[in-house]
């Protein structure tokens, strides 16, 4: 065994000599490390928060066509199929932009009752485990299967099947791997923060 083994206490000096480094510079290098991480989570989130507060504004464009064609179909006996499919339109790309939008302001439904009761490392564990081993791969199987989806709709420019429906079926089918791509980009901020709390960063 060397002497460097059995050293109870190495300078700063020793340890650069033997490839070690000092266990402060260690810290500043996790630190530091650690610091980067959450500073690209704060980047996705700003970016996140920025489009949907402005996705946010379609549900106002919502309430509008559902009160226009209300009053069309009962005030003037004329509903209009192109308001109708509208209504679908705009809700769909409140929800779908929504959910990365929930996923960054820690907003969404957990069904996991015993999470709250967790104390915060643990919390970190239990985020990185279903972040994992169920979310990513849900993730994966989404983008993967709606892109030939999508591509398809694409391809032969889908309209509604209403003649006076709106003409851009394409551009909501869209919508799914935009929303899953972004909901990726909030699980990695969300990673991200959940390594840094367990280092007690966060």
């Amino acid at each position: 065994m060397s002497n460097v083994a059995h050293s109870p206490s190495l300078t700063a000096a020793d340890r650069e000599s033997t490839g070690r480094p000092a266990s402060g510079e260690a810290a500043v290098q996790t630190r530091a490390r650690l610091g980067g991480m959450l500073a690209a989570a704060d980047a996705i989130d700003r970016f996140i928060r920025a489009i949907g507060r402005v996705v946010c504004w379609s549900n106002l464009v919502l309430v509008g066509v559902i009160i226009l064609q209300v009053v069309l179909r009962y005030g003037f006996s004329h509903g209009m199929v192109v308001l109708e499919e509208l209504q679908w339109h705009l809700y769909a790309l409140g929800i779908m932009i929504g959910l990365s939008y929930a996923m960054t302001e820690d907003n969404h439904t957990r069904v996991d009752i015993l999470h709250m009761h967790f104390s915060k490392q643990t919390k970190a564990k239990w985020e990185i485990f279903g972040i994992v081993v169920f979310l990513i791969p849900f993730l994966y199987t989404v983008l993967d299967q709606s892109l030939p989806f999508v591509y398809d709709a694409w391809r032969i420019n889908e309209h509604s099947d209403a003649p006076t429906g709106l003409p851009w079926r394409w551009a909501v089918k869209s919508l799914i791997p935009i929303a899953f791509a972004l909901l990726s980009l909030s699980t990695v901020s969300r990673f991200l923060r959940s390594v840094a709390a367990l280092r007690g960063e966060e």
